[in-house]
């Protein structure tokens, strides 16, 4: 699942989009770009998200999953273009 766009269903924070950055057994840690950053990222549980796009962003995607830099501006942009995307 990293890489990928999810909307979060419960919580405060309920319809923000966020990119999962990383997964582990019953979390995701979620990020934004903006609120939630790289460096403070947010832990939900699983069941809390739906999962709105599978690949964000290939280049991204190939970028979490082997551990190079990625940046808050990136995930921004990515975020970004999905929601002008969905209003359309």
């Amino acid at each position: 699942m990293v890489g990928w766009l999810a909307s979060s269903k419960a919580g405060h924070d309920k319809g923000e989009i966020y990119i999962i950055i990383k997964e582990e057994t019953e979390y995701v840690y979620l990020a934004d770009g903006k609120y939630k950053t790289l460096e403070n990222l947010k832990k939900k549980n699983k069941k809390h998200i739906q999962v709105i796009k599978k690949n964000a962003d290939d280049i991204l995607r190939e970028k979490l999953i082997s551990g190079s830099k990625v940046y808050n501006e990136e995930i921004r942009k990515i975020i970004g273009g999905y929601v002008c995307q969905r209003q359309m």
